[in-house]
């Protein structure tokens, strides 16, 4: 942009132009404290071309009135107006204002100088030119000179073990690199980045040389990529990079990685060692960085060194940092794997038992907490070492102290405040429990414990006139969560649970439970969802427990369970569940959790079934009055309709009088109401309640006389469904409902496309599998005992299906006959071969093609092929391994008459067989062969 043309030497200096100058000077001032802040150039030539008064040049002259046109009003006064010339700010001339004039440096010649070879004057040319570099870069390096000044600095460190004075240039541009790099333009960071890049994974490389300043004059720079202050002095043309960019570089540059393959090599400086952890933790924020040092081992190497003497703490703390972020930022598994060793486990148990007995400051305890959180992750590893360490053994006896007395010194005297953080490490205690206990070599170590009998102490009625240790809501947290963790503790310790009168607490609680007694629950954590004013969560989790421990099918805790009328408790429970408790999702939830634990007592069980009597089958018959539209509510209607049908088949199927209760309160009609709604997930369950159920010679009567919408008939509806479920499979018929495959009249589409797999002989075949899966062998099962006659309301369509299940089972028994006649024909092409001399030759040159053509086409290079073509073989049928074995010689034997009670006799010393001969002739080569 061309200046104008200064005023005249001698010219009339106006209170604006001082005004300007005044104003250029305080804002150029001003400039140098915004520096600070990114951003910097066209936007901030825009915000002082406005400080300056220097919108427009017009903007400086008085304004005119349009009725002038331009000119002065009549009757005013005419006065000389000065014209002030400004001269145009240039950009250089802002860059001057801003802060200072960059001056570029010839680099290749530095770096000439600094390959040649070593001369007695050298050394000071050397480092006086990069003196001169780092004066000339004082203020940050541009981009497009990143590249050439990290080889500069190479060279240097290479020069640093035989010449030291080497050593503080290098220290001088690290520092240097702390500060925001420069971009001339925007598209630099684009054009240098690969550049950059390789630049910065050398920049890595200093931290091998074995000198303590430097390293830690690295970890500096490395630190203030991520807090870097912006620049004190604005270089005229230049912006800085953002810091994004900078983490951009690190990241593709490889950088983390290299410094964790370092690790070792800081083992013996304790500065060094917690300069490069704060390294590593302000790297380890990036996703990128984090899988770099996970492929450098960088888990197993910080772990093992949790419990080195750090003085300053510093070391536990910044190494705890990075493996949370490194569990939070990339693969857990291979962080587990990487932890799951002995030498981690042993540095994480000690350091876990100092803070737990020894810490006493907030931050300790936060600490450990953070200790154990890790420690739990590394325990969902089924082959980490957790009972080899010890460490096993020390969780479950600081999780149970303080219930069970326990005389081990590592315990004695410790007492957990009612913190927040000790009240968070209870918990945290409960949760490592339910992990430790999926290792089934645990439970030994649970029973020496006491595990169960101190879970249990929270199995009981809250007592408000005793003093405890936590307040009234964080009991009532662990108390919820102790349930939850006998819940998976109390099945793998029946003893202990017997021991423990685990039945009759629990029985005992549940009575507290469902009592009108003024309880006042806070309904805080996960645990205590729905809780709240009330006393379902405690009623959630202990009916959980019950129902894990009646799903093991022992006898010895069902029976006992039943000695203490649990039968006759839970109906009751179940009955003012019913009657006066509202349908929220945590109540569906305790109802269907009541219905499968009455299933569990009372199958195969008839006298328990009369215990379960008609007060049981009327709230079965009231469960299954449900409205249709409930299924879609989410609260669980669908999984409530579940336990009530197990419960229907478990409790009231097999005992006579029940039956006959439920078909006079018409439940075979509630039944076909549910049947009719065609939900498939009920189907299989209903219609296999219904073949149970049809055994009763009373039941076939309410069968026929119900009537559904549109007065359908149940005849009518179960041949629907056969329909509808041969449509799913893919069964082929015509449209009248006829086979249109006479060979395959039950084969489906899935069963066409199912390739033949090869299955062990335990496992149950495809046709056992379709029989259970699909509801068709039911709906011929109940319609069979309703004997296919005299069936009410069928159309004719009704009627040809009726024929097609009619003879289900006899499709079924003509693929056993297939099966029989593909046996018949190869036993007589069998007999053939062995008569017919042709058909012999044939079947042989068949199976020779065969053979052939299953042979690899392609061989190793220099690979020895053996024949497996046994010479004069004459048959067609598989053969297996010919081993010929020259029978030992009889004089080695002894004869028919020999003695050959091999087990009282002691070989000769020479070896070989029993023999009745001094001495034996051992031949060199044995005569037995192998023939492939």
């Amino acid at each position: 942009m061309a200046a104008a043309r200064p005023p005249t030497p001698g010219g009339p200096v106006t209170s604006a132009m001082m005004h300007l100058h005044a104003r250029t000077s305080s804002v150029a001032g001003q400039r140098r404290k915004d520096s600070r802040t990114p951003g910097s150039g066209g936007k901030s030539r825009a915000r002082l071309r406005s400080s300056l008064g220097m919108a427009s040049p017009d903007s400086t002259l008085p304004a005119l009135s349009p009725e002038a046109g331009g000119r002065p009003k009549s009757g005013a006064s005419p006065r000389h107006v000065p014209v002030v010339r400004l001269k145009v700010v240039t950009d250089t001339d802002l860059g001057l204002a801003q802060g200072v004039q960059f001056k570029t440096m010839d680099l290749n010649s530095i770096i000439r100088l600094l390959m040649e070879d070593p001369q007695d004057d050298l050394e000071e040319k050397q480092l006086q030119c990069i003196k001169m570099m780092v004066q000339c870069y004082q203020n940050g390096f541009p981009l497009r000179d990143l590249a050439q000044i990290f080889k500069i600095m190479s060279l240097c460190t290479e020069k640093i073990e035989k010449q030291p004075s080497f050593l503080d240039p290098v220290c001088e541009i690290l520092k240097l690199c702390r500060l925001p790099f420069l971009k001339k333009k925007t598209s630099d960071e684009i054009t240098y980045a690969k550049e950059i890049s390789e630049a910065v994974s050398l920049l890595g490389n200093l931290i091998k040389v074995p000198n303590s300043e430097l390293r830690i004059q690295l970890c500096k720079c490395i630190v203030d990529f991520y807090h870097a202050e912006p620049l004190k002095k604005q270089i005229a043309g230049y912006q800085q990079v953002t810091s994004a960019y900078k983490f951009q570089m690190i990241e593709s540059g490889g950088l983390a990685e290299i410094l964790v393959l370092s690790w070792d090599l800081l083992q013996t400086e304790l500065l060094e060692k917690l300069w490069l952890l704060k390294t590593l933790q302000h790297l380890s924020t990036s996703e990128v960085n984090c899988n770099l040092m996970i492929k450098a081992q960088a888990a197993n190497k910080i772990c093992s060194c949790l419990n080195n003497p750090d003085p300053s703490g510093q070391l536990l703390f910044r190494s705890s940092e990075i493996l949370w972020n490194l569990l939070e930022k990339s693969s857990k598994e291979e962080i587990i794997k990487q932890l799951s060793n002995l030498e981690c486990l042993l540095a994480l148990k000690e350091v876990f038992k100092n803070l737990f007995t020894k810490g006493y400051r907030h931050y300790d305890r936060q600490l450990r907490n953070d200790i154990l959180v890790i420690t739990t992750i590394i325990a969902q590893n089924p082959g980490a070492p957790m009972i080899e360490s010890g460490f096993t053994r020390d969780l479950i006896l600081f999780a149970t102290f303080n219930e069970v007395k326990s005389q081990d010194p590592l315990v004695k005297g410790l007492k957990l405040s009612n913190h927040y953080e000790d009240f968070e490490l209870k918990k945290l205690l409960f949760n490592v429990i339910v992990v430790l206990c999926r290792d089934l070599p645990t439970v030994q170590i649970l029973i020496e414990g006491k595990t169960v009998e101190a879970l249990f102490t929270y199995v009981k009625k809250t007592e408000r006139h005793k003093v405890i240790e936590w307040s009234a809501a964080q009991h009532e947290e662990l108390q919820l969560h102790a349930i939850a963790t006998l819940a998976s503790v109390a099945p793998l310790l029946i003893d202990d649970y017997l021991a423990c009168n685990g039945n009759a607490r629990i029985l005992m609680f549940l009575e507290w439970c469902v009592n009108e007694e003024t309880f006042f629950s806070q309904g805080n954590s996960f645990h205590g969802t729905g809780g709240r004013g009330n006393k379902f969560a405690q009623m959630r989790y202990t009916v959980r427990l019950l129902r894990a421990m009646v799903s093991l099918g022992n006898d010895t805790v069902n029976e006992d369970l039943c000695g203490h009328g649990a039968i006759k408790q839970l109906i009751g429970i179940l009955k003012i569940a019913v009657n006066k408790l509202k349908e929220e999702a945590i109540v569906l939830e305790i109802k269907s959790d009541i219905l499968l634990i009455l299933s569990g007592i009372c199958e195969n069980h008839s006298q328990r079934k009369e215990t379960f009597g008609t007060e049981g089958v009327d709230i079965i018959l009231h469960l299954m009055k449900v409205d249709p539209k409930k299924f879609q509510s989410g609260l669980g209607h669908n999984r409530l309709l579940f336990s009530t049908l197990d419960c229907l088949w478990c409790c009231i199927l097999g005992c006579y009088t029940l039956e006959d209760y439920f078909l006079e309160k018409e439940g075979i009609f509630l039944l076909l109401d549910l049947l009719a709604l065609n939900q498939k997930n009920f189907c299989n369950l209903i219609l296999g309640i219904m073949v149970e159920f049809c055994d009763n010679p009373k039941t076939s009567v309410h069968v026929n006389t119900w009537r559904g919408k549109k007065d359908q008939t149940a005849a009518n509806l179960l041949i629907k469904l056969w329909r509808e479920e041969e449509k799913d499979l893919g069964v082929k018929r015509d449209e009248d409902g006829k086979i249109i495959d006479a060979k395959k009249p039950l084969m489906t589409s899935f069963q066409e496309e199912q390739k033949v797999i090869p299955m062990p002989a335990s496992c149950p075949t495809t046709s056992i599998m379709e029989v259970s899966e699909n509801i068709r062998a039911k709906i011929y099962a109940v319609l069979g005992k309703l004997d296919f006659e005299n069936l009410p309301g069928l159309s004719a369509e009704d009627f040809v299906t009726l024929c097609v299940i009619h003879r289900y089972l006899d499709f079924k028994i003509h693929a056993t006959h297939k099966q029989k006649d593909m046996a018949n024909k190869s036993w007589a092409k069998f007999l053939t071969r062995t008569s017919n001399a042709k058909a012999l030759k044939k079947a042989k040159k068949l199976q020779e093609k065969a053979i052939e053509s299953s042979r690899t086409k392609e061989y190793p290079q220099n690979a020895i092929i053996h024949s497996t073509d046994l010479k004069g073989l004459n048959i067609t049928v598989p053969t297996g391994e010919v081993v010929t074995v020259e029978s030992t010689p009889v004089y080695l034997l002894g004869g028919p008459l020999a003695d050959t009670d091999i087990a009282l006799k002691r070989l000769p010393i020479r070896g070989g067989a029993l023999q009745r001969v001094k001495e034996i002739k051992v031949e060199d080569k044995p005569k037995s062969y192998y023939r492939l």
